[in-house]
């Protein structure tokens, strides 16, 4: 039987180099592979492929449709008490949530929003 072995979020950003040191350097992600045009970034488990499209519609003109990922992580806290010190936009503060999670949200350099959470 088939099995999945990873996933790879694809985003659109106007700037590749500002998006790309922004998961670098707040988010703590590693190049897996890049060239003028992408940058395929990882950290553990957690795989995006940022491509430089200037003329996409902007991510903040989404709306509520921003959000494009939620990641499932352990030392929830130690994560966002890091990502808040790096001055990252914090979305929602860190809290329990009654569906057994604890979560936070941010807002990237681009707009794209992410989701944290661990299981309680």
């Amino acid at each position: 039987m088939s099995s999945l072995i990873k996933s790879r979020h694809v985003l659109a950003v106007p700037d590749l180099k500002k998006s790309t040191n922004f998961y670098q350097s707040k988010l703590g992600m590693k190049m897996d592979w890049g060239d003028k045009n992408w940058s395929f970034l990882y950290l553990d488990n957690f795989y995006v492929m940022l491509g430089e499209c200037k003329d996409a519609i902007h991510p903040v003109e989404l709306g509520d449709h921003q959000y494009f990922a939620y990641v499932e992580m352990n030392k929830i806290d130690a994560f966002y008490d890091e990502l808040v010190s790096l001055d990252v936009n914090i979305t929602s503060k860190i809290s329990d949530k009654p569906w057994g999670q604890r979560e936070f949200g941010i807002k990237t350099i681009d707009g794209h929003r992410i989701m944290f959470g661990q299981t309680i």
